[in-house]
């Protein structure tokens, strides 16, 4: 071998050794042994409630209405319907705009309304002769996709349930005849009267008729 080829061979096993010894002290300063214990533990959380019955597709689950309503603000309700505005007329006679008018919502048979083209999601939720009554009405309210699946609404929901009850108090007044409210205790659209004509018959009164 010429002196060229000797130079090349020792520079390049001088580079291998230079290289060697740079990781060699690199793992020895910045080692860091695993912890003993973990910092978090991630937990996948199960679905309870509303959430479960949906994710089987069935419908979400509310808390009663009725004991919110009977200490609903209709007044403040008006104001929770900025939020439908939007989408939903509710005078007498109002146009269907995205969604459909909501004038005498309460009780109303779903997916009824004349002249709405309802989403094949809701006209299969309303199989089987369901009304608008209270309850059902809460629950859509509070989430739309959960209640009816497949339905068209893009509607966040209104979660806190004063603001629902309220919105509900209200949607109640705009009708001819408001559909009676809830007893305090009852499911669905079990109404007052039920409990006006126990209070009559104890105090010797003919019970008013109901409309």
């Amino acid at each position: 071998m010429n002196s060229y080829v000797n130079m090349g061979m020792g520079a390049l096993l001088g580079t291998v050794f230079v290289l060697m010894s740079v990781s060699i002290a690199s793992e020895g300063i910045f080692h860091s042994e695993a912890p003993e214990k973990e910092g978090f533990a991630i937990v996948a959380e199960e679905p309870t409630g509303g959430e479960a019955e949906t994710a089987g597709g069935g419908e979400a689950t509310s808390e009663p209405i009725a004991p919110l309503l009977a200490k609903a603000d209709a007044a403040a309700g008006e104001a929770v319907f900025k939020k439908c505005a939007s989408c939903h007329t509710v005078e007498k006679g109002g146009p269907n705009k995205v969604g459909p008018n909501l004038w005498s919502i309460i009780n109303r048979p779903i997916a009824s309304h004349e002249g709405f083209a309802y989403s094949a999601g809701m006209k299969t939720f309303a199989e089987g002769g369901k009304a608008w009554d209270y309850d059902q009405l809460s629950a859509f309210l509070e989430a739309p996709k959960k209640h009816v699946p497949g339905t068209a609404m893009g509607f966040a929901g209104v979660k806190k349930g004063d603001e629902r009850a309220n919105l509900i108090a209200w949607l109640r007044e705009q009708a001819d005849s408001p559909a009676p409210l809830p007893a305090a205790g009852a499911e669905g659209g079990a109404a007052q009267p039920a409990a006006a004509e126990g209070q009559a018959a104890q105090e010797g009164q003919a019970p008013a008729p109901a409309n």
